[in-house]
């Protein structure tokens, strides 16, 4: 399954409320992980809503960083953060959860489909799937 369908599954999760942000994709690159789908779902359910105030990082957006930290081991971790958040910047226009939903401004930068969207799309740019 490629980036697309992977993003296109976990968008349908999150609108069936089955999910939020960072378990979608969590759970959408589960087979690029040595976690089960309960850890995971377990490890990302306190990542939503920019951890639970919006002033947090975008919970698909940690989602993509902690599955490229277990893919590659922990090893060039950091560089791999920084430029999966870049692409996810790009791509959404933030990485705040607040910033992305417009909160105070009013104006939406992106909605949380595409963040999730943008984040497996991110991971896939600089981690791709193996």
């Amino acid at each position: 399954m490629n980036i697309e369908e992977r993003a296109e599954l976990a968008v349908a999760r999150k609108a069936q409320g089955l999910c939020n942000c960072c378990q979608t994709v969590a759970l959408a690159l589960a087979d690029q992980t040595p976690l089960s789908e309960e850890q995971l779902r377990n490890m990302a359910a306190g990542f939503a809503v920019g951890m639970g105030n919006m002033e947090g990082t975008c919970g698909a957006l940690v989602a993509a960083v902690a599955v490229a930290g277990l893919q590659s081991e922990g090893r060039n971790t950091l560089r791999l953060a920084r430029q999966i958040s870049e692409g996810f910047r790009s791509r959404s226009g933030a990485v705040v959860c607040r910033e992305l939903k417009g909160s105070g401004s009013g104006q939406p930068l992106c909605s949380c489909e595409d963040c999730v969207r943008n984040a497996l799309r991110a991971y896939d740019e600089v981690v791709g799937l193996r």
